[in-house]
């Protein structure tokens, strides 16, 4: 049954309308995940020799240990936002004599064929054959080694998939788990808990005692069991409707009338970020960005490169008009052939996604005022920035959006989500990060850092005076490309 399943996956990627564009994409991971492969062993191979220069005189397997929660922790972090279960459509095999455990099996099992199982060990493997070979441990040891992380790994992928589960589906569960782990991190960071230390000691008891391997290796055995009946019960196309306690929302948005005649407008983009998975990742992310300045304003070797600033103060307080507006109107693609057919008004629709943007620009440049601490030249590009963002990079993106004609699916998850993006979202990023920090970098090297903020400020304050004429130019482009966005929106991709 299993090989039955694979032949129709690989029949219907083959078989799909959109075939051209899934195959561009598969092999541009492919390509990406052939750097990272080469990353990873790259850092396999080097992990020995740099660790004994790190830590000299010190076991170099005891610290290896020692690190291993660290790797545990960090790619579960990254597994929980990317990696998703392998996912088949269940519809044609609910009319079939095909028995549900077979399909949850054969899901699970493609999972551990992920490339995220397969990074680890690229980097475990050298290191234990160095060791071996040059590191004095018995080559006995290091296969148990190898052993046990390949056991840790297989559990780490059955532990995200039980907590996408868990946490993803609502903040009410995810905000606790999230306190949780900073206290733990907290703990250890302060040396309360030590829990690298301890976790480092099990890691050597099982390569001390390789008994315990067993009772290691039944850790991904009991998480597959449980992803197995947590699957197995929900296989069914109605198995989220009839949540006890679940209501759809019925806020009707009213206090946004008082601005006028786009008030209809930003009602149904509220309530579509409001209602709907992808959108809502949009608000999170710009949050979660928010404190990307902490990353590069403590830095000292940004210090002395202050362009990157730039990019920084563009990106902090455009985070959402970024993620949001590079798919206007693809958000409103269910519908769009509809809302064209009314009577409309076309500037008034593109009125109203500026003034979300521009909203959400001003509500994320005012969160990020208490960066000043780290200086008053920092307030004063980032005001430039935010600026630039309101009279520039907004009419960048609503422009962009009339050759928008990809799909876009409300309810799927945004991470590693290639879905809806086309040429237009590659282009756009030109003129709203790279010809900011070109401008900003030629002025100020040839008048000064004040000149080269203001130059961005008065850009930006030049588009907010020109928006009016802005918005009738890009209302006649949206209305000449009315029925290229409705033809392409109309194309569903497998």
């Amino acid at each position: 049954m299993i090989k039955h399943f694979i032949t129709l996956q690989w029949k219907s990627f083959f078989r799909s309308a959109s075939l051209g564009k899934d195959l561009g994409v598969r092999i541009f991971m492919g390509f990406l995940a052939l750097y990272f492969m080469g990353s990873f062993l790259l850092l396999g191979i080097a992990l020995y020799p740099v660790l004994t220069e790190l830590y000299p005189g010190e076991d170099q397997l005891s610290t290896a240990n020692s690190l291993v929660l660290y790797w545990i922790a960090a790619e579960l972090v990254c597994r929980f936002f990317i990696q998703t279960l392998p996912v088949m459509d269940i519809r044609p095999l609910l009319l079939l004599p095909v028995k549900k455990g077979k399909a949850v099996h054969y899901l699970l099992l493609k999972s551990v064929f992920s490339l995220f199982n397969l990074f680890p060990l690229l980097v475990a493997i050298p290191f234990a054959i160095y060791g071996a070979a040059k590191g004095g441990y018995e080559p006995r040891v290091m296969f148990v080694w190898i052993v046990a992380v390949c056991g840790l790994v297989l559990s780490v992928n059955f532990l995200n998939f039980l907590l996408k589960k868990k946490l993803a589906g609502t903040m009410k569960t995810f905000f606790p788990f999230l306190l949780v782990v900073l206290a733990l991190a907290l703990c250890e960071y302060f040396e309360v808990l030590p829990l690298s230390a301890l976790f480092g000691s099990l890691l050597g008891a099982v390569t001390a005692y390789p008994v315990l391997l067993c009772v290691l290796l039944l850790l991904p055995v009991l998480l597959y069991m449980v992803n197995y009946a947590t699957l197995k019960k929900h296989f069914y196309l109605d198995a989220s409707i009839g949540r006890k306690g679940v209501q759809g929302s019925t806020a009707d948005m009213g206090w946004v009338r008082k601005f006028g005649d786009i008030a209809p407008f930003l009602q149904l983009d509220l309530k579509l970020i409001w209602r709907n998975k992808r959108p809502k990742s949009t608000v999170w992310l710009s949050l979660f960005f928010l404190a990307y300045g902490l990353m590069c304003y403590t830095n000292p070797a940004y210090r002395d490169t202050p362009v990157w600033y730039v990019f920084v103060g563009i990106f902090i307080s455009g985070a959402f008009m970024i993620n949001f507006g590079q798919f206007i109107p693809s958000w409103d693609s269910p519908y769009y052939g509809m809302m064209m057919a009314q009577n409309i008004p076309l500037k008034k629709y593109l009125a109203s996604k500026y003034g979300l943007m521009g909203f959400s620009v001003v509500v994320l440049y005012l969160l990020s005022v208490p960066y000043v601490y780290f200086g008053w030249e920092i307030l004063v590009l980032n005001t430039a920035c935010a600026l630039y963002n309101i009279g520039v990079n907004i009419p960048v993106l609503l422009y962009a959006g009339a050759y928008n004609k990809k799909r876009v699916e409300l309810d799927k998850s945004p991470f590693l989500n290639y879905q809806g993006t086309g040429a237009a979202q590659f282009v756009v990023i030109l003129p709203l990060i790279v010809f900011p920090v070109i401008l900003w970098l030629i002025v100020r090297q040839f008048v000064s850092f004040d000149a080269a903020s203001s130059a961005l400020a008065l850009l930006g304050i030049t588009g907010i005076m020109l928006r009016e004429p802005m918005l009738n130019a890009m209302a006649k482009l949206y209305k000449k490309r009315k029925y290229v966005a409705i033809n392409g929106f109309k194309q569903r991709e497998s």
